[in-house]
């Protein structure tokens, strides 16, 4: 469950976009990330929400946008026409250095319900991108692969990833690429990746810059794990995010088993299913660990449930 919008993001306070405070002048573009969202019952329609923040001259010089709830009243709205008013504003955006289409709570449609469509528009638009990150996985698609020479962050977050969404990421070009995270979610939504989709990110080769790996909310944690005991990139990470999934103790002996990962300046397992006695164990084999919120030890993988599913 997601419960909090985003308050800052890449340095940037994040402020609600007011269509009719706007009315009177916006003066912060240029120190301010805008999230623009439609309420349940707004009487605008995003398109009419986008054109009063891109009124004025001042909209040039933001350096980043979050697109919140965009369906107002009709959750089953895709994102596309989202999509096609960023590409349409590319000559106004001229610093836009990221974009997050999605920023929905929980109170507002659960992430398995958010309806994304293809956003690699959005890299072809704006070759100087830095960060683009998603909430939600239905419909969505990266156009068969993404290419982007400035890219340096991409964050999907959803309850299930799809597998081909998975292997549209390992079939990208992004050489710039720092930070890579996906939410792998639950079969139940979607999520029906293997290891086997995985593997070709942990090879090394794809991304030659990546420091942080993110692998979240998975059901499969524990394979991969296992799969990074023998994984090239596992010695050039600085950070490895395991968190929000089912990780067990057989997860953790992998961890612990691996020599690769002992340079790691960051381990995030939080929210996990290992035992006192491994959560020990990791401890002393990784100071640096985040083992916050224990789930309990349960040797029944049906009792075991990742952090954000529906």
């Amino acid at each position: 469950m997601i419960s909090e919008h985003l308050e800052s993001w890449l340095g940037f306070p994040v402020k609600l976009f007011d269509a009719e405070q706007s009315e009177k002048g916006v003066k912060d573009y240029e120190k301010t990330i805008y999230r623009l969202a439609l309420d349940w019952d707004a009487e605008l329609d995003f398109p009419t929400l986008f054109s009063r923040f891109m009124a004025t001259s001042a909209a040039a010089r933001t350096p980043a946008i979050i697109i919140g709830q965009f369906h107002g009243d009709d959750s089953s709205h895709p994102s596309e026409e989202v999509v096609q008013l960023l590409v349409a504003a590319r000559d106004g955006l001229p610093n836009l250095r990221g974009i997050f289409i999605g920023d929905i709570i929980s109170e507002e449609n659960e992430i398995s319900w958010i309806q994304q469509s293809d956003i690699s528009p959005l890299l072809a638009a704006y070759p100087q991108l830095e960060h683009l990150r998603v909430r939600g996985a239905e419909g969505l698609s990266l156009g068969g692969r993404l290419a982007h020479s400035n890219l340096k962050s991409l964050i999907i977050e959803s309850g299930g990833l799809p597998p081909r969404v998975v292997q549209e990421v390992a079939g990208s070009q992004l050489p710039a690429l720092e930070h890579l995270e996906l939410w792998l979610g639950t079969s139940g939504y979607g999520g029906d990746s293997t290891v086997d989709d995985v593997k070709p990110l942990l090879q090394g080769a794809l991304f030659p810059k990546l420091k942080y790996l993110g692998l979240r909310d998975s059901e499969i944690v524990d394979q991969i794990a296992e799969a990074l005991k023998t994984a090239p990139i596992a010695g050039r990470l600085e950070k490895l995010d395991l968190s929000l999934g089912v990780l067990s103790d057989a997860g953790g002996q992998a961890l612990i088993d691996n020599a690769a990962l002992k340079g790691l300046k960051s381990l995030d397992l939080h929210h996990h299913y290992l035992s006192p006695e491994m959560m020990t164990k990791i401890k002393r084999a990784f100071p640096i660990v985040n083992l916050d919120d224990a789930e309990g030890s349960k040797t029944d993988p049906n009792d075991r449930y990742v952090a954000v599913g529906e």
